[in-house]
C-alpha cells in the first residue's frame, strides 16, 4: 500500500487550505483547469443574494418590478403578487470532459488525505467506503486515482502477519470479497485478487478475477463449490473459467477436489448454472440393479421450457433384460388463474421367468384460484392405471400396496346474491384385486339455500314465530356404471351396466325460541328418488336358486315423507376441591337431545312378494341392489331418537404463579356419547342398535378414539335373530357385532415447536404459488422425502417417535353359530441421533393378527457438512431393495451423486 502522503496530511492542509479557499469563492469559472477538485466536491455553491424584506409603505399603484433570484437554468419570471416578479438569475460554468456521471460519496474512520498535484485521494480506516453509482466499496485502505478514475483498496495485517480487514465489493448483482480490487469507475472494468463470491448457490473462489463488463468476469485459478467454508471439503478446480453473471459459468478442463486433494480425473470442459428458476436441460440419471429388470439407467431425462406457462418433465428407464420406463410430466401455471400438471407413464415389463407385460398409467391434477372467477371452484385429482400398474413399480413399496385408485373432478358454482348453488362431479373408483372398476359420471347436485316465505322484505318489530318457517331444496342426478378390465367388450360392459336416477329432498324447518333450557326444532321433510329400471327376482325351484330376473326399464318414482320434533339441552355439573389442592375443580357437561319421528308407509306399491326357497318368501323391493341408493321402507315408523354426550375437564392451578388467569383448563375426555331409536308402531325389533362412541386426548399425547355397534336383541343357535332383549337374560346392553379402538401418540427430544420432517409432510399444502406448478412441486418433494428419508434426516432433533395402534373386532351369526373375527397392527416412525452427526431411522407396519411385517423401511445417516451419505433398505416384503447414496446437499448438485442401488421382488 502506497502510505507516501500518510504523514504528511498536516503540512498538505496547511499549505493549500487557503488558495483552495479563495479559488472556491470567487474564481467558479476557473475549476475546469483544477480536474481533480470535479471528483471530489459534490455539492455546487450558488451565491445567492439576501432575502428582500417587505415594504408596509403604501405606495400608489405602478406596473409590476421583478425580484432576480439566482438559479440554475433559463430566466423565467414569476408572479409573486399583483405588484411582484420574481425573476431568476442564472450562472453557468463549463464542465471538464473527464467528470463522473455521479457524485461520489465517501468515508473514512481513521484519515482522509488528499493529493492534489498527483490528483489522488486516500482514505484510511477499518470502514473506510466509497460508494458511485451503485457501486458500494469498503475497504481498510482505498486509493482514488482522480486521473484514470481507477479506485483501489487493499487489506490490512496485523504484526504477525495476519489479516484483520478485507476489502468488501458490492453492485446490484455482485458481491465479493478479496484481498485486492482495482476498478475504472467509469466504464465498471476491474481487476481483483484472492476473491471470494457467491453465484446463486454456488460459492466461487479465484486467484485473478476481471470484470470486462457489469455481467461477465473472467477467473485465473478458479473453485466451484457448495460448501461455504474458506476451506471447502470439495470443490471443482479449473486454471480458466467465464462467467456470465446469473446465468452460466463456462470453464476449460476441470477436476474435483475433496479436503484439497486433487481427485486425478479430469473433464475436458466444466458448464455450472448460476441462472435462478427454470431453465431447460438434460436430467442425470441414477444407476441401479433389479433382480428381476437388471441392470437400470434409471430417471435419465430432459426437462423443456415451453413458454412461461407451460413446461414438460421427460424421464425414461432402460434396463438390461429388455424392460422400460417412460414418464412425460407436462406442467401448466398461470398466476391467479389455474395450475396443474399430468403425467402419462408406460411400464413395459419383462421379467427373466415369465411373459413381457405393458401397462399404462395416467394421472391429473388441477386447481383454480377462487380470485380468477370468484363463486366458481374447478378441482380435478385423476388416478388412473392398468391393474398391475402400480404392482410392478420398481422400488416403490408404497405403490405396490396400493390396491385402490381414487380419481375426482369437481366443479362448483355459487351466485353472487343468490340462493341457490350447483356442483358437478365425476368419480372414479378402482380395485386392482378384483379388477372392478366404477364409474360416476356425471354426478349433479343443486340447492337452494333455506327460504323463509312469511317474512317481509322489511322488517318491522319482533319476529312471529311462523314468519320463522323456513324451506330448502336439495336435489341431484347421477349415472353409475361399471366393468371388469379382465373381461372382454369394457364399452359393452359399460353399456350393460349402465344406471342412472334422480334424489330432491325438500326440508322445512321452525326455528322457535328457547323453551327456559330447552332448545325445541320442529322438522318435515319430503324426499323422492326417480329410478330408471325396476329389477324382480325369484327363486328357481328346478335349480333350487335365485336366477329367475325380470329387468323393466323406464321411469319409476319413490317417495317418503318424514315428521319430527327435537328437543336438546346442555346439564352441567361442578366438583369442587380443597383450597389448598391443585386441581381446583372438575366439570362434567352432559348434551342429552330427544327427537320425536313420525314416517307413514307411501310404498308398499314398490314391494312385491320374493320367494327364497321352496317354503318361505319375503317382502322385497323393486330398487333393492341399485347403486343409487338404499329404497325406501315400507315399514310405518313412529317413535323417538334418544342420544347422550359427555365430556369431562378439569382447571389445575400453576405451580408457580396461582393466581386465576394462569389456570390451566385440562381435558379428560373429550366426548362419550351413546344413541339409538325406538319405534312404537313396528311389529317387532322395536329398539334399534346402540351406537357408542369415545374420544380423549390424555395428557395432550396420547389420541384415542373407540366406537362400537350393539345389538339389543338375542340370536338363536342357528343365527336367526330373536324379538327378545338380551337385557331381560342378563345384565347387558346386547350383542357386540363391531367395535373398534385407536391409539395414536408421538415424542420427540429437542425443540418441541420444530416440526420434524413427518409431521411436516402430513400438514395441508399452504404454499402460495410463486413458479410453475408450485403446489405440484411441494407434492413430488413430498413423495421424494417419503421414499428418501435418510436424504433429509434433521439432526437438530435428537430423536422421535411415532405410534399409532388400531384394534377391530366383528362378530357375525350364522347356523354354525356366531362367528368372531378380529385384527390389530402397529404403525412406527422412529429415528435418533447415534452421535451429532450419525442417525439412524426405521418406518414401517406390523400385523399383529397375521403375526408378519408389512411395510418395513430403515435408514442410516451421515452429516458432512455440504455432504451427506444416506443408506436405505427394505429387507421385508414384496418389493425389496437397498440404496447407498453419497451426495452433495445442494439442489443443484443433487444428480452429482454416487449411488448404489439393487431391488428384489416377488410376483
Amino acid at each position: 500500500m502506497n502510505n507516501l502522503y500518510k504523514g504528511k496530511a498536516k503540512n498538505i492542509l496547511a499549505w493549500w487550505y487557503v488558495p483552495l479557499f479563495i479559488l472556491l469563492t470567487y474564481h467558479l469559472q476557473s475549476f475546469a483547469k483544477y480536474k481533480s477538485l470535479n471528483a471530489f466536491i459534490a455539492p455546487t455553491y450558488i451565491d445567492t443574494p439576501p432575502p428582500i424584506k417587505k415594504d408596509t409603505t403604501v405606495i400608489p399603484k405602478r406596473k409590476p418590478t421583478a425580484i432576480i433570484q439566482p438559479s440554475f437554468g433559463a430566466e423565467k419570471k414569476v408572479a409573486v403578487d399583483s405588484n411582484l416578479i420574481s425573476v431568476s438569475d442564472t450562472f453557468t460554468f463549463k464542465k471538464s470532459k473527464d467528470t463522473l456521471s455521479a457524485p461520489v460519496q465517501y468515508h473514512a474512520d481513521d484519515s482522509l488525505v488528499i493529493d492534489v498535484p498527483a490528483e489522488k485521494m486516500y482514505l484510511y480506516g477499518k470502514v473506510s467506503s466509497v460508494v458511485y453509482d451503485g457501486n458500494n466499496l469498503s475497504a481498510p485502505a482505498i486509493e482514488f486515482d482522480n486521473k484514470t478514475n481507477i479506485v483501489s483498496a487493499y487489506l490490512t495485517k496485523d504484526s504477525t502477519g495476519k489479516a484483520i480487514a478485507y476489502p468488501y465489493y458490492e453492485s446490484q448483482d455482485f458481491k465479493s470479497v478479496s484481498d485486492t480490487i482495482r476498478f475504472n469507475m467509469k466504464n465498471g472494468k476491474g481487476l481483483t485478487k484472492g476473491t471470494y463470491t457467491k453465484q446463486g448457490e454456488m460459492f466461487v473462489y479465484g486467484q485473478t478475477i476481471k470484470k470486462i463488463d457489469t455481467s461477465t468476469f473472467y477467473a485465473f485459478k478458479t473453485r466451484f463449490t457448495t460448501c461455504n467454508l474458506d476451506t471447502p471439503h470439495f470443490a471443482f478446480v479449473s486454471n480458466k473459467a467465464k462467467f456470465v453473471n446469473k446465468k452460466w459459468a463456462y470453464t476449460g478442463p476441470v477436476h474435483p477436489e475433496f479436503e484439497g486433494v486433487p481427485i486425478p480425473f479430469s473433464l475436458p470442459f466444466g458448464i455450472f448454472p448460476l441462472a435462478q428458476g427454470r431453465h431447460s436441460g438434460l436430467l442425470a440419471p441414477s444407476f441401479t440393479a433389479d433382480a428381476q429388470r437388471g441392470l437400470a439407467l434409471e430417471n435419465l431425462g430432459y426437462y423443456k421450457i415451453i413458454n412461461d406457462n407451460l413446461d414438460v418433465i421427460n424421464r425414461g428407464t432402460l434396463y438390461s433384460y429388455g424392460s422400460w420406463k417412460l414418464d412425460v410430466n407436462p406442467r401448466y401455471f398461470k398466476r391467479y388463474r389455474y395450475q396443474g400438471n399430468f403425467n402419462i407413464a408406460l411400464q413395459n415389463f419383462r421379467p427373466l421367468d415369465g411373459p413381457r407385460s405393458l401397462t399404462r398409467g395416467l394421472t391429473w391434477t388441477h386447481s383454480s384460484d377462487n380470485k380468477a372467477r370468484p363463486g366458481v371452484t374447478f378441482l380435478a385429482n385423476v388416478n388412473i392405471s392398468g391393474s398391475k400398474f402400480n404392482e410392478q413399480r420398481a422400488n416403490s413399496p408404497q405403490l405396490n400396496f396400493s390396491n385402490q385408485l381414487f380419481s375426482t373432478i369437481a366443479y362448483a358454482k355459487v351466485w353472487k346474491d343468490k340462493p341457490y348453488s350447483i356442483t358437478v362431479n365425476a368419480n372414479h373408483n378402482q380395485n386392482n384385486v378384483t379388477r372392478e372398476t366404477q364409474l360416476n359420471l356425471p354426478d349433479i347436485g343443486f340447492s337452494i339455500n333455506t327460504q323463509y316465505p312469511f317474512r317481509k322484505k322489511e322488517q318491522e318489530g319482533e319476529i312471529k314465530w311462523y314468519e320463522n318457517i323456513g324451506i330448502g331444496y336439495q336435489g341431484g342426478a347421477k349415472s353409475l356404471t361399471r366393468f371388469i378390465d379382465t373381461l372382454p367388450n369394457v364399452g359393452k360392459q359399460i353399456a350393460n351396466n349402465l344406471t342412472y336416477g334422480a334424489t330432491h329432498n325438500v326440508p322445512i324447518t321452525l326455528s322457535l325460541p328457547p323453551l327456559g333450557a330447552l332448545q325445541v326444532a320442529p322438522t318435515m321433510s319430503y324426499q323422492e328418488t326417480w329410478f330408471q329400471q325396476k329389477l324382480e327376482t325369484q327363486y328357481n325351484r328346478a335349480t333350487k336358486k335365485i336366477d329367475t330376473v325380470q329387468l323393466r326399464k323406464g321411469l319409476y318414482t319413490a317417495r317418503q315423507v318424514s315428521f319430527g320434533l327435537g328437543v336438546s339441552t346442555r346439564i352441567f355439573g361442578m366438583f369442587g376441591f380443597n383450597p389448598k389442592s391443585r386441581i381446583k375443580a372438575i366439570r362434567h357437561e352432559v348434551r342429552p337431545s330427544l327427537s320425536f319421528n313420525y314416517t307413514p308407509n307411501v310404498n308398499k306399491g314398490n314391494y312385491y312378494a320374493a320367494r327364497v326357497d321352496s317354503f318361505n318368501a319375503v317382502f322385497k323391493s323393486y330398487y333393492e341392489g341399485n347403486r343409487l341408493g338404499s329404497p325406501y321402507s315400507n315399514i310405518r315408523n313412529g317413535g323417538i331418537s334418544f342420544g347422550i354426550d359427555n365430556n369431562v375437564s378439569m382447571k389445575v392451578r400453576d405451580k408457580t404463579d396461582t393466581s386465576a388467569a394462569t389456570d390451566k383448563k385440562i381435558t379428560l375426555l373429550d366426548g362419550l356419547s351413546f344413541a339409538s331409536a325406538y319405534n312404537f308402531l313396528a311389529d317387532s325389533f322395536q329398539l334399534a342398535n346402540i351406537a357408542i362412541s369415545a374420544r380423549t386426548n390424555l395428557f395432550d399425547k396420547i389420541n384415542i378414539s373407540a366406537q362400537a355397534n350393539v345389538d339389543p336383541y338375542q340370536y338363536s343357535a342357528t343365527g336367526t335373530r330373536l324379538k327378545k332383549l338380551v337385557a331381560s337374560n342378563k345384565f347387558a346392553l346386547g350383542n357386540v357385532t363391531s367395535a373398534s379402538i385407536a391409539f395414536a401418540t408421538s415424542f420427540k427430544g429437542g425443540d418441541k415447536t420444530k416440526k420434524t420432517v413427518q409431521e411436516r409432510l402430513n400438514q395441508p399444502n399452504n404454499l402460495n404459488a410463486a413458479d410453475l406448478a408450485a403446489q405440484d412441486d411441494y407434492q413430488r418433494e413430498a413423495a421424494y422425502i417419503q421414499a428418501n428419508p435418510a436424504e433429509f434426516a434433521d439432526f437438530e432433533i435428537p430423536w422421535n417417535v411415532d405410534l399409532s395402534y388400531s384394534f377391530t373386532y366383528g362378530k357375525s351369526f350364522s347356523k354354525n353359530g356366531p362367528k368372531k373375527t378380529t385384527s390389530q397392527g402397529v404403525n412406527f416412525n422412529a429415528s435418533a441421533n447415534l452421535t451429532p452427526r450419525w442417525k439412524i431411522g426405521s418406518t414401517g407396519t406390523y400385523d399383529i393378527s397375521g403375526k408378519e411385517l408389512g411395510v418395513l423401511s430403515m435408514y442410516l445417516t451421515r452429516e458432512l457438512h455440504c455432504w451427506q451419505m444416506a443408506i436405505n433398505i427394505s429387507p421385508v416384503g414384496r418389493s425389496r431393495f437397498f440404496s447407498i447414496n453419497i451426495s452433495p446437499k445442494s439442489p443443484i448438485l443433487r444428480d452429482l451423486k454416487i449411488n448404489r442401488t439393487r431391488s428384489f421382488t416377488d410376483f
